[in-house]
């Protein structure tokens, strides 16, 4: 089984704190891990936030963006900066003696780096400023992790989109870079339905109705995006598939949102903090994945369902995933749950990389 992964924040780890791609300790994601799970498409977020970076957001986002290139640059064989959707659709192909791109490639096709930016904060309030980083490689926008100036968050004020963030809703849809509702608020989610034209995606976010937190879409939202071709990613976040989890943890998540709001924490202070008060809890069991990968068939179809694991940027998944070397557990899973091959495949990569094929 093939896989196409629409979020982690690797590059963040091995940027800022260190983290060695090829060995990995301390890495959910690493070089050899994504070669021997089969991984064909890996989408890099290069999270950057206004309150971590201030003055210098589009600098340091560049910094990631470069940072991803250079292991593109490293290890030809193995990674593939993907710039088309057509880069996506080669590393994604069947593998096999017969097939025309296993002969292409020497019967080993590296895995497709697909850019993206987690937040809409290094483009500075500029909407044009979206044509560099697209440049650059990008070809996902995350609109919002926080409150922005184009787009209100989850976890912040509730508000929609701004009239710059229509516009570059609009100019997402012009170059080819998809758009991604993760982390936005319900009002922006509706008004991106309302803006968009062509599919548009939740790269890591999970099901409401089986776990009640602001970050997972509810019944209606995966219908909306369902109807419009887009792909939810499911994320591997113990707190976003629990129910039992997110309510043991909801008061370390609430001091951490407090601490940040009032200024006595910084992000990654507050992170930390949040990350000690639940390290202990309770891993859930792994069949709550299949239950939101069946729960969104069930309401959106089978052809609105991904992977978008969070993977180094959260800290506690379903017993038995440790990084993306467990993603085969998955696919086995689904299998095991009643999931037809066809359908696990689409989980697994088709349906992200046809959806990356119509908007790109």
């Amino acid at each position: 089984m093939r896989f196409f992964d629409a979020h982690c924040d690797t590059i963040l780890q091995v940027v800022e704190e260190g983290r060695d791609f090829l060995t990995g300790p301390g890495l959910h994601v690493t070089l050899p891990d994504l070669r021997a799970a089969g991984v064909c498409a890996q989408v890099f977020a290069c999270f950057v936030l206004e309150a971590r970076s201030p003055g210098r957001a589009r600098e340091h986002a560049v910094e990631l963006i470069d940072a991803v290139h250079d292991l593109c640059a490293a290890h030809p064989s193995e990674l593939r900066l993907a710039q088309t959707s057509e880069d996506v659709a080669e590393a994604c192909a069947e593998r096999g003696p017969t097939a025309v791109i296993a002969d292409a490639c020497g019967g080993h096709c590296p895995t497709a780096v697909v850019l993206s930016l987690e937040g809409a904060d290094p483009l500075e309030s500029e909407v044009e400023a979206l044509r560099d980083f697209h440049a650059r490689g990008v070809r996902l926008l995350t609109l919002a992790w926080d409150d922005n100036a184009f787009c209100g968050a989850a976890f912040g004020s509730g508000g929609g989109l701004s009239r710059q963030g229509e516009e570059l809703v609009t100019l997402c849809e012009e170059l080819g870079v998809m758009v991604d509702v993760s982390h936005a608020s319900d009002a922006a989610f509706w008004d991106v339905c309302r803006v968009t034209t062509r599919p548009f995606v939740a790269s890591h976010s999970d099901c409401r109705s089986l776990c009640d937190v602001g970050r997972n879409l509810s019944d209606d939202m995966i219908r909306a995006l369902a109807e419009r071709g887009g792909v939810v990613g499911i994320n591997l976040a113990a707190g976003f598939l629990s129910q039992q989890f997110a309510d043991a943890e909801a008061g370390a998540r609430e001091a951490f949102w407090a601490a940040l709001r009032s200024g006595e924490k910084g992000l990654d202070e507050a992170h930390e903090a949040e990350a000690r008060a639940t390290r202990g809890l309770p891993r859930p069991p792994l069949n709550v994945i299949a239950a939101h990968v069946k729960h969104l068939i069930k309401v959106g179809g089978e052809d609105c369902v991904g992977l978008g694991g969070d993977l180094d940027g959260i800290e506690s998944m379903p017993a038995g995933i440790q990084g993306v070397a467990d993603y085969p557990r998955i696919a086995e899973l689904l299998l095991g749950s009643g999931l037809t091959e066809a359908q696990v495949e689409k989980v697994c990569c088709g349906n992200f990389s046809r959806v990356l094929s119509q908007t790109g």
